[in-house]
C-alpha cells in the first residue's frame, strides 16, 4: 500500500459507517470502537471493540493494542486529553488532537471562535452551577438558548424564555449532555433568517468548500436538509472566510461540518465538528463525492480534484418518538416508490426517544421539488415495537 493501511474510528454510529465503507474501497483496514455493541459501522468494520469511551486507559488499551495509522474520532464523547498524549507519542489524530479536544465541548470552540479569531457570533456566558445560570440569563436577557457544554444532536438544549422558566432549562441541560454536565452555555437568541452547514474540506489540494447545506431544526437536532441552500454571493463569500478562518485554526486534514446563521446582514458562526456532519447525509445523493468520501480521502491525504454538485437533493431522518427494545420499520417498499428516492436504514440495536434510526434522500430538478419527494418518502415509514424477537 501507498498510503495508509489501518484507521481506528472512534465512534461507529450511521456517520462513522459511511467512513468505514469509503476507506473499504480504497482498501484501508478499518476498526470501529463505541460504548455498545453492534453499533452501525461495526456492522461494516473488519474488527469491532466495545469500550468506555471516556475512560483513558481503555482508549489507550485499544489504540496500542491496534497500532492504527490514523485515529479517526467521529463523536464528542472521547476521552480527548488521552488522545493528545497519545498524539505525542507519534500516534497521528484526526485531524488533531487539539482539535478533537476544543471542538469536543462548545465553551473551547466558542472561546476560539470569537475571544482568539474574532469571529461574528451570538452573544454568549458560561455557568458552573445554577446561580451562576441565573446571573448570565439576566446579563443575555431572554429569550436566551440553553445548551450543555458538550452534547450532540440537540440532546440538553432548549429556549428559556423567562426567568420562570430558568429552573427547567436548567434540568433539561444537565440532564442532556453526553455525559454528566457541569457547565451550560448561555447564548443570546439571534433572530436569523436561515441556518446552513457549510461542510469544508482541508486536504492536500488546499481548503475546499462544498455546496451549502440548509436545515431545520427541532429541539437542537435537524429534522430536514437540503442542497444548495439560496445564499446571496456576500453572504456566500462571508461564510466562506469564517469556515476557512476556523477549520485553519483547528488544522490537521479532513472534513468539517461548520454551522452558520444567516441573516441580512451577518453571517454568524454556531459551532464546527472536524468531523462528517448528519445534515450533510444528503450529500450521498447530490454530489460527485459525498462528505464521507471527502473526509476520507482528505485524511489519507489523497487528491481531491473538485467538488460538484450533481443535482439539488434533500434528507428527511426518521426518528424515534419512544424507546424500543426491539423494533422494525415498516413502508420501505413504499417509501422506495418515491421517485428519485433512496433509503438508508441505520439498523441501531436499541431505539430510544429522538435516536435517528433510517434516513430519506431524495433528489429532483429544485431543492423544494427534492424536499416534497423526501418528505412524501419519510411519511411512509412507520417505527413499530417487534413483539417476536
Amino acid at each position: 500500500m501507498y498510503y495508509t493501511e489501518k484507521i481506528l474510528l472512534l465512534g461507529s454510529g450511521e456517520l462513522g459507517k459511511e467512513v468505514i465503507i469509503e476507506a473499504q474501497r480504497l482498501g484501508v483496514e478499518t476498526i470501529a470502537v463505541d460504548r455498545y455493541a453492534d453499533a452501525p459501522a461495526m456492522q461494516v468494520a473488519h474488527r469491532s471493540y466495545v469500550i468506555d469511551m471516556l475512560d483513558p486507559a481503555e482508549v489507550r488499551r485499544v489504540i496500542e493494542a491496534e497500532q492504527p495509522d490514523l485515529i479517526v474520532p467521529e463523536i464528542e464523547a472521547i476521552a480527548t486529553a488521552e488522545l493528545v498524549k497519545l498524539e505525542e507519542e507519534g500516534y497521528r489524530v484526526i485531524p488533531t488532537a487539539t482539535a478533537a479536544r476544543l471542538t469536543m465541548d462548545r465553551e473551547g470552540i466558542r472561546r476560539l471562535a470569537a475571544e482568539t479569531l474574532g469571529l461574528p457570533t451570538a452573544k454568549y456566558r458560561f455557568a458552573a452551577s445554577f446561580e451562576e445560570f441565573v446571573t448570565a440569563t439576566e446579563a443575555i436577557g431572554f429569550p436566551c438558548v440553553i445548551k450543555p457544554i458538550m452534547s450532540s444532536s440537540g440532546k440538553g438544549q432548549s429556549v428559556c424564555r423567562s426567568a420562570e422558566d430558568r429552573e427547567r432549562c436548567w434540568k433539561v441541560a444537565m440532564e442532556g449532555g453526553r455525559v454528566q454536565a457541569t457547565k451550560v452555555i448561555v447564548e443570546e437568541f439571534i433572530s436569523f433568517d436561515s441556518e446552513i452547514t457549510l461542510l469544508t474540506v482541508r486536504s492536500t489540494n488546499g481548503t475546499l468548500f462544498c455546496a451549502p447545506i440548509g436545515h431545520l431544526q427541532q429541539d437542537g437536532d435537524y429534522i430536514e436538509s437540503w442542497q444548495p441552500h439560496t445564499m446571496t454571493e456576500e453572504q456566500l463569500e462571508q461564510a466562506k472566510q469564517i469556515a476557512a478562518t476556523i477549520t485553519e485554526a483547528l488544522g490537521g486534514f479532513g472534513l468539517f461540518g461548520v454551522e452558520l446563521f444567516l441573516s441580512k446582514d451577518q453571517v454568524y458562526f454556531s459551532e464546527v465538528s472536524p468531523r462528517p456532519h448528519d445534515t450533510g447525509l444528503v450529500t450521498l445523493v447530490t454530489q460527485n463525492l459525498s462528505e464521507f468520501a471527502l473526509h476520507v480521502r482528505a485524511i489519507l491525504g489523497l487528491p481531491i480534484p473538485e467538488i460538484t454538485l450533481l443535482s439539488p437533493g434533500a434528507s428527511r431522518p426518521l426518528k424515534a418518538k419512544q424507546a424500543m427494545d426491539h423494533y422494525r420499520i415498516e413502508g420501505v417498499a413504499d417509501a422506495l416508490a418515491t421517485s428519485n428516492t433512496q433509503l438508508r436504514i441505520f439498523r441501531k440495536p436499541l431505539a430510544t426517544a429522538g435516536r435517528r434510526l433510517a434516513v430519506a434522500l431524495s433528489t429532483a430538478d429544485t431543492v423544494e421539488q427534492a424536499r416534497e419527494l423526501a418528505r412524501q418518502a419519510w411519511e411512509q415509514l412507520r417505527l413499530v415495537a417487534d413483539e417476536h424477537e
